[in-house]
């Protein structure tokens, strides 16, 4: 059974059982988090979340980004949505999924809650995506494609475990929580493209914070509710696919997490870096460019005509026009409304086609381009491609710098490389 198995993930990793790379890697999309949550405070979804939760008030339990002190709860809603209002934050692509802004706020939140240490932050939160990661694959891309968004409800199992663990249940008590959150887990892919999405990564962490505070009370709950007949697996489309916990424990999925480096959807990223690496011709010497990619992206970010900032990341047209016209795709304010209807890029983006091929896998996409004198320029990128860490630590240590600039960035990284106190951390993202 899915959850027996993942309770014992959760109450028995020590972390002697972790290799230092995979930690380091959550340091570092923990900096990654911190500093796409810190740069988004400003964003409609975060300043509405935010002033719901400081009118509600109640225990000053854990920080929020922007500042204050609210319940755990809240806090986690709050800094799960405003994490993820970018959607500049990291991805999973075994099930497609953003883990982190799901899995840290609750991990960081119960932290503060409770007087945990760092180091056992940091585990919990490792383990809670790891979780999240598992139970997506689980349920598979049956139940992606059937519109539910896996940043909310497989996040919400990663959220439970890292708050269970830290909450200090036996290995029933996280069955019972994961149990509990099928019941809550919740997220639709209609809402892409709007407020709804980073709402959903914040319902994912409140979620899990609650169900493990609820199980931790006394409550209990059907321990099976992910996998039982009517559960949530069978409910939502899910596939039960038996090799999601191949390895667990062992392998750690985590280490292949994908980090963004282009402030628009995950999916359109292979493109982008594909158009980076590519001897391209000037924007006016443009007659056509043809992008092939993974079916499973046209229903994610195909929108082929946006109208708004938040519209054009998650457009193959748009962010291909940009990146041609010289607009720099990992700036925040490239995405604008204006930019949307600026003649030129209107213009160009009515060139760009988009097609299919399964035998891409979803990480990959080739791109062509043709010069109105009949030239071509064929470019191809795969986002699997190893990273050693190092390289991988210097672009995300820039990226944070470029967002919160340099001297908040290294502060930030100082406290996450040293494990310091989940209030310390939280205090940093005011």
């Amino acid at each position: 059974m899915i959850t027996e198995k993942l309770a014992a993930l959760v109450a028995g990793t020590g972390a002697d059982a972790v290799p230092g790379d995979t930690l380091q890697m959550l340091r570092l999309s923990m900096l990654d988090w911190a500093a796409v949550g810190i740069a988004g405070v400003s964003e409609p979804v975060a300043r509405i979340t935010r002033a719901m939760a400081m009118d509600e008030a109640g225990a000053a339990q854990a920080h929020l980004f922007g500042g204050g002190r609210v319940p755990a709860r809240a806090a986690a809603l709050v800094n799960g949505a405003t994490s993820h209002a970018l959607d500049y934050d990291d991805t999973h692509f075994a099930h497609i999924g953003h883990p982190s802004v799901a899995v840290i706020p609750a991990a960081l939140a119960v932290g503060e809650a409770i007087g945990a240490s760092g180091d056992d932050v940091q585990l919990a939160a490792l383990i809670g995506i790891e979780v999240s990661i598992r139970v997506g694959v689980w349920l598979g891309r049956d139940h992606y494609q059937s519109g539910f968004h896996q940043t909310g409800t497989a996040g919400a199992f990663g959220a439970t475990a890292a708050s269970a663990r830290l909450l200090g249940l036996d290995e029933d008590g996280i069955a019972a929580a994961l149990g509990l959150v099928a019941t809550r887990a919740s997220g639709l892919k209609s809402q892409f493209g709007t407020m709804g999405k980073p709402y959903n990564a914040g319902i994912a962490a409140t979620n899990g914070v609650e169900a493990a505070q609820l199980v931790a009370r006394g409550f209990v709950p059907n321990s099976q509710g992910l996998e039982v007949a009517q559960g949530f697996g069978a409910t939502h489309a899910g596939e039960g696919n038996a090799r999601a916990l191949d390895g667990l424990g062992q392998d750690w999925a985590f280490d292949r997490i994908s980090h963004k480096f282009h402030a628009c959807c995950h999916g359109l990223h292979a493109t982008l870096e594909a158009l980076a690496s590519m001897n391209r011709p000037a924007a006016s010497d443009v007659a056509a460019v043809k992008i092939t990619t993974h079916p499973r992206w046209m229903t994610v970010c195909n929108q082929p005509d946006p109208e708004t900032g938040l519209g054009a990341k998650f457009s193959y047209r748009m962010v291909t026009a940009m990146a041609l016209l010289g607009h720099d795709t990992a700036a925040l304010d490239s995405y604008s409304d204006a930019l949307c209807v600026d003649a030129d890029v209107v213009a160009l983006r009515g060139k760009v086609s988009v097609s299919t091929d399964e035998g891409l896998s979803e990480m990959q996409a080739r791109v062509r381009i043709t010069q109105k004198d009949g030239t071509t320029h064929d470019g191809f990128h795969d986002l699997d491609a190893p990273v050693v860490l190092a390289a991988r630590a210097e672009r995300l240590q820039s990226k944070a710098a470029s967002l919160i600039g340099a001297e908040r960035a290294g502060a930030l990284w100082a406290l996450i490389e040293a494990a310091a106190a989940p209030d310390e951390i939280g205090a940093a993202l005011g």
